[in-house]
């Protein structure tokens, strides 16, 4: 009896339907054909055990298992449920009624308990695309599942509930979605809060600019100033992700497996550091069978890049596309996937390997030759990707001792979320443009063109200072961006004036 079961192989952030085709035949041997992987392969033995501890019986004939596309590979576990079915429906102890109704997604354990999967998300809204009524999937996975709309999600534990709801004598209730996040103040109460950071008024400033516009950012300066500290309070001042950010962010943590249990739609916007010995492809993403990278993991939040000279310089140059595009392409011989990676680049660094050059505070033992190779590991064009360079130095322990708490993270949020909603409507006709730090050179001219007393500060400013030619519309963006946190419609000469005070390292008497 030939039957068919669905479900779904994960591409990318997206998914596609996958048939399932079982047939039994006269003979004693099991095919599994249509491209399966090992993980795939395996599952005839997890569905025997489960078979065995459950009380039903693997047929003992000749099974075919065909997974449809033949040319899309599948991989891992989650096909143990779907082949499962088919083959008991095959068999004739299960009714093929629903099959066609419902896809099914689900790894088997050995005593027939269901486990999570990955991807459920994406799987979802293909299932509903491709017109199915609902998908049986592990009960772990249904409040992520449930985020679908108009989609009957079924959630299981074991196998004999399956089997009992497609049979007919198990009622099931759908899951009901949880309650849509929205970002709201109280769920930043749990992050590091700005009113820790005693002083540098100046570095949470631009901290709030960049926040603001959506800007990367890069401090400098000796070590114990602050500048991990600072940096990761950053998401706290963020405005809060849209539905539309929580479902496409929730999308790219569900393909890498990332959602614990329970768990619908991302309420934060991610917040990743990894360290320095990052390899290229866990950067960017890839792999044999290519997975997002911390690039794709950051989007929509902040990549925080740690001692950024010390990164591989393979792996840093590997951002210049991503950081422009904002997104990345992964191609392999048999497949080709693409990942968005729309984040803000935030990262730190000492300015010398002993790390107190330019230091009130500490005599730097390194020669000016060493100071300009330590900052040639990091190339011009990634240089130029960050529009607010700022020096951070410490605060002398009587001031530190001496300073009031200063303003919490909500009220500096409050800012950048009005701030962020006159981008919102500036940049509502632009598609993929939501901040100042994406606007194109076209754009510089509609929206940021200075007034000519501000203009004729710039030229100035850049011929005194030897600002280089490329800092002209990193300027212009986050003179934007300071004009919009003050609710002014043109940009002048104070918010020019501000900007150019973030290009430390554009200086040629810099190092």
């Amino acid at each position: 009896m030939l039957v068919k079961t669905y479900g779904a192989a994960v591409q990318g952030i997206g998914a596609t339907v996958i048939t399932i085709e079982v047939n039994i035949l006269t003979g004693v041997k099991f095919f599994m054909v249509g491209l399966p992987d090992v993980a795939v392969k395996e599952s005839h033995e997890r569905i025997l055990s489960a078979f065995n501890h459950t009380g039903y019986k693997f047929p003992r004939k000749q099974v075919i298992v065909n997974m449809s596309p033949a040319d899309i590979r599948k991989a891992g576990s989650s096909y143990d449920l779907p082949i499962a079915m088919g083959i008991l429906a095959a068999a004739e102890e299960l009714n093929a009624d629903k099959l066609n109704d419902y896809a099914i997604m689900g790894e088997l354990s050995l005593d027939g308990t269901i486990n999570p999967i990955k991807g459920v998300l994406p799987i979802s809204i293909k299932v509903k695309e491709a017109g199915f009524k609902g998908l049986i999937i592990p009960i772990e996975n249904a409040p992520e599942a449930a985020v679908v709309e108009g989609l009957e999600v079924i959630g299981v534990k074991e196998l004999d509930e399956v089997i009992g709801f497609l049979n007919g004598y198990l009622d099931i209730k759908p899951f009901k979605a949880l309650s849509s996040p929205s970002g709201t103040e109280s769920d930043t109460n749990s992050m590091p809060d700005f009113s820790d950071v005693r002083g540098q008024q100046t570095v949470k400033r631009a901290l709030e600019v960049a926040a603001a516009g959506g800007h990367n950012i890069i401090l400098i300066g000796p070590p114990g100033a602050g500048k991990s500290m600072l940096a990761k309070r950053v998401p706290s001042i963020l405005p809060p992700l849209t539905n539309e950010e929580s479902l496409e962010t929730t999308k790219i943590h569900s393909v890498a497996g990332n959602i614990t249990s329970g768990t619908s739609l991302l309420r934060y916007r991610p917040f990743r550091s990894p360290h320095h010995t990052i390899s290229d492809v866990a950067l960017v993403g890839g792999g044999s069978y290519p997975q997002p990278g911390e690039i794709s993991l950051a989007h929509n939040g902040v990549l925080y890049l740690d001692e950024l000279p010390e990164f591989k310089r393979s792996a840093l140059e590997v951002l210049r596309q991503p950081l422009e595009d904002r997104k990345i392409t992964v191609s392999r011989a048999n497949n080709t996937v693409e990942y968005p990676a729309s984040f803000m680049l935030a990262a730190s660094m000492n300015p010398c390997p002993c790390g107190y050059y330019g230091s009130p505070y500490k005599e730097c033992t390194c020669t000016p030759g060493e100071v300009k190779r330590y900052m040639n590991r990091i190339s011009g064009p990634l240089m130029d990707r960050f529009d607010i360079q700022c020096e951070i130095s410490p605060i002398p322990f009587t001031d530190l001792a001496k300073k009031p708490k200063g303003e919490t993270s909500a009220v500096i949020r409050e800012r950048v979320i009005k701030a962020r909603k006159i981008q919102d409507d500036r940049f509502k006709e632009y598609n993929g443009i939501h901040c100042n730090a994406q606007m194109t050179e076209r754009m510089l001219h509609l929206f940021a063109e200075p007034d000519p007393a501000s203009m004729k500060m710039l030229e100035t400013a850049m011929e005194r200072l030897k600002l280089s030619a490329r800092a002209y519309s990193r300027i212009l963006k986050v003179a934007r961006t300071i004009a919009d946190l003050e609710g002014e419609n043109q940009v002048q000469a104070r918010h020019i004036a501000e900007a150019i005070g973030y290009r430390s390292l554009d200086r040629e008497d810099w190092v």
